[in-house]
């Protein structure tokens, strides 16, 4: 391997950037070893869409969820990690070193800290699972080019979803932004460019009942709170709407799921895969709250700690 080459590779890759994958970053980049995170939106996880917190350890003042993760990844950066946004469309986890792959480039790591959550839908629309790959998708930025000059139908309320809707215009001849809730969340500069962009049309308070098609999606029906339904003529349907399933679609059979598809873990936070660790509520048996999700994306940091230097025990620092 050359010079070169050797640059290229991080110690670890963190994926995702909550309180796990925040905390993880922060005592890796302190410990001097070079971090990567990835993390496709700062709005998209389940502690940035709270409004309000006031029982964070440390910090007395209320604020929203997404202040607190935008201070933690600023101190991991402050120490050296490296943040960047990017959606994880793949992994390799079995060569050495590890491939983390996102639409742009394939990122690589000899340990990777996987911290993305559970934000997946458990229950499925109507059409979804057999249609899948044929007219519909969780990721824009992924097939977007397969709907050049047709019809689709985008549906979620978020940051991300508000930027895959406008990067799906690209390419689609018109885009049916169908939001379930009656006002779109984001930052307002993008909410108002998605609301006035004239090829997208926005639907309010509408969810989807289900998806038509027989070999392949030629509609979506849609149903609101008061009953009313409507059929939107599309080729192409994007969910990017939420739940509370561990998100680990982006794995594949990289690694065994749990009951309810979670990734089982030591108590060193280490999957079965050596050099993989997992950390927050992408994990089993994890209680949901953003300090223990922290606390266990620290434990990670020192297991890829002690992993990378071959020790026989996890170095204890109360620094």
């Amino acid at each position: 391997m050359t010079e070169s080459e050797t640059e290229k590779v991080y110690d670890c890759t963190v994926i995702g950037c909550g309180p796990a994958g925040a905390s993880a970053a922060l005592y890796l980049a302190r410990a001097k070893l070079k971090t990567l995170v990835l993390d496709k939106s700062p709005s998209s996880g389940a502690l940035a869409s709270c409004t309000r917190i006031e029982n964070y350890p440390g910090v007395p003042d209320s604020l929203s969820g997404a202040e607190l993760i935008e201070r933690m990844r600023r101190q991991a950066e402050r120490f050296g990690a490296e943040c960047e946004r990017a959606q994880v469309l793949s992994v390799t986890l079995d060569s050495d070193p590890k491939q983390v792959i996102t639409a742009d480039e394939v990122h690589k790591a000899w340990t990777v800290i996987l911290a993305t959550g559970a934000m997946d839908r458990r229950v499925k629309f109507p059409g979804e699972e057999r249609l899948l790959g044929r007219g519909v998708s969780y990721c824009a930025t992924c097939d977007a080019a397969f709907f050049e000059g047709k019809e689709c139908a985008l549906v979620g309320d978020g940051e991300e979803a508000l930027e895959e809707a406008l990067l799906l215009t690209r390419f689609a001849a018109k885009v049916y932004f169908v939001s379930p809730k009656r006002e779109l969340r984001g930052p307002d500069d993008l909410v108002q460019m998605v609301e006035e962009y004239p090829k997208i049309e926005v639907i309010k308070g509408a969810m989807v009942s289900e998806i038509l098609g027989r070999e392949s999606v030629e509609g979506v029906k849609l149903a609101s709170p008061d009953g009313k339904e409507m059929t939107l003529a599309v080729h192409g349907v994007f969910l990017l709407v939420g739940g509370g399933a561990p998100t680990t679609g982006f794995l594949a059979n990289a690694l065994p799921l749990g009951e309810g598809g979670c990734l089982v873990v030591n108590h060193e936070q280490a999957t079965v895969v050596s050099g993989v660790f997992a950390a927050g509520d992408v994990t089993c048996d994890h209680v949901k709250q953003a300090v223990i999700a922290a606390a266990e994306g620290v434990m990670a940091a020192l297991a890829v700690d002690k992993h990378l230097n071959r020790r026989k025990s996890i170095r204890m620092d109360y620094r």
